[in-house]
């Protein structure tokens, strides 16, 4: 279903028909600015520690990411059929996401060259710098739920009678 101003509604309203998704825009997004925060603490940690720190908070910033992406790559998938129900996929897609990690962090062990002073740091970090990017971001979204528009109709028949109308009936 086409409209003149684009996918539906006003113009500039629902950009992710006309702007690609707004799922993976986010996850571009948030994903840019946890990368970068993730290094500058990796060279602090490298710097002051060695390099096992520095691996640590490679590693952690990682998992945070992936962890956090994969809602908004869910989101892309399902909002392309089904743009309503992005939300409930994110929501399925969370809670297999926390015993999935849960299960293949306590399977895989704390590797031996880990460092849990910075891999802790780092995971706050990431998840903090993620949430803030993706909050500001998702309040920049405009996303259009209901279509506005005036519906055309040269004799109004589909159109419910005004008050008018229906006091004149009478």
């Amino acid at each position: 279903m086409t409209h003149p101003h684009g996918f539906s509604g006003r113009p500039g309203v629902g950009g992710s028909a006309s702007h690609g998704s707004p799922w993976l825009r986010l996850a571009a997004q948030c994903s840019g600015a946890s990368v970068g925060a993730a290094a500058i603490l990796a060279i602090v940690a490298f710097a002051t520690t060695g390099a096992g720190a520095g691996g640590s908070v490679l590693f952690s910033a990682a998992i945070v990411i992936v962890f956090f992406a994969l809602s908004l790559i869910a989101g892309h998938l399902a909002g392309r059929n089904n743009p309503s129900g992005a939300i409930g996929v994110f929501a399925v897609v969370y809670a297999i996401k926390i015993f999935g990690f849960a299960a293949l962090l306590l399977w895989l062990g704390k590797p031996a060259w880990i460092v849990g002073p910075w891999f802790g740091a780092s995971g706050i970090v990431t998840v903090v710098v993620w949430q803030a990017v993706e909050v500001f971001a998702f309040s920049r979204l405009r996303l259009q739920i209901f279509d506005d528009a005036p519906a055309a109709s040269a004799d109004r028949g589909d159109a419910p009678p005004s008050s008018e109308e229906a006091d004149s009936h009478d």
